[in-house]
């Protein structure tokens, strides 16, 4: 059986009993970084094989622990923190698995993604998971375009060296949006910084980030509840409409005379 385990993202305690269990009880664990594993598994007592599992070693990684698999051997596979195959290694073995026919199964536990999204106090009934930008220019906008008219929270993971233009980069993109950066979860320096894209943002650039990002608005009420007429009349401007569209817009979106709007507009910033 192949166990797929998931690990703590900040404090080790947040380990399951299940979890503790089956990882005494595999013949072998495989790990994204085999030195971060061992010092959770001493934390715990445990003393396993351990197999070096990531993305440069995948395909031959994924071969051995199948073999492993066929001779009855039970095996774990975890990530350096939170559930393998969500932006971390994993979907090669687990297809693999797959296609031999053999028998898997998920321990539950932490995700980042899940407290990330809870504690940006941002909406959750629906939200969508978008994982790390890629590193090319195009590629960036290709997978953002694809999201950005959806009504849905999106998440973002980001490397602390990346977050500052990962969020000027979705600001330009998204446009002025509700955003939060989480980072350190469950860590003692957890840490939450609300704002909106386009924001000068302070926060401490240390340990991995989350960007939670408001899904594209589609009620007037809840641009109104949140945004002065200033700020409505600047979340068209960024969505690439001219001032006088942006201004009908807000207008009409929070059912007032243009008058106020245009009134209001005349104090903008350019």
């Amino acid at each position: 059986m192949l166990y797929i385990v998931a690990t703590p993202i900040g404090n080790l305690k947040e380990m399951t009993f299940r979890a503790v269990e089956i990882l005494q009880r595999v013949d072998c664990i495989a790990a994204e970084d085999t030195r971060h594993t061992a010092v959770l598994l001493n934390e715990y007592k445990i003393a396993k094989p351990l197999v070096s599992y990531q993305k440069f070693n995948e395909r031959a990684s994924a071969e051995k622990l199948v073999a492993l698999l066929q001779e009855g051997k039970d095996v774990a596979l975890v990530s350096d923190a939170g559930m393998p195959l969500i932006s971390d290694p994993g979907s090669v073995l687990l297809e693999t698995v797959i296609a031999h026919g053999l028998e898997y199964t998920v321990v539950s536990g932490p995700c980042a993604l899940v407290n990330a999204v809870v504690l940006s106090g941002l909406p959750t009934e629906n939200f969508l998971m978008v994982g790390f930008l890629p590193e090319k220019a195009g590629a960036r906008r290709q997978l953002v375009s694809q999201y950005a008219e959806l009504p849905c929270t999106l998440i973002f993971y980001s490397p602390p060296h990346n977050v500052t233009d990962d969020l000027a980069f979705l600001y330009e993109q998204l446009g002025r949006r509700r955003a939060a950066v989480v980072r350190e979860i469950s860590k003692l320096h957890e840490d939450v910084a609300r704002g909106y894209l386009g924001d000068e943002w302070t926060f401490t650039v240390k340990g991995e980030m989350v960007i939670v990002v408001e899904g594209a608005v589609q009620k007037s009420e809840r641009l109104t509840a949140q945004m002065s007429i200033e700020e409505h009349i600047r979340y068209y401007l960024a969505n690439g409409d001219d001032k006088k569209t942006a201004i009908k817009k807000t207008a009409a979106d929070r059912k007032i005379a243009k008058s106020v709007v245009y009134s209001a507009a005349l104090d903008l910033k350019e």
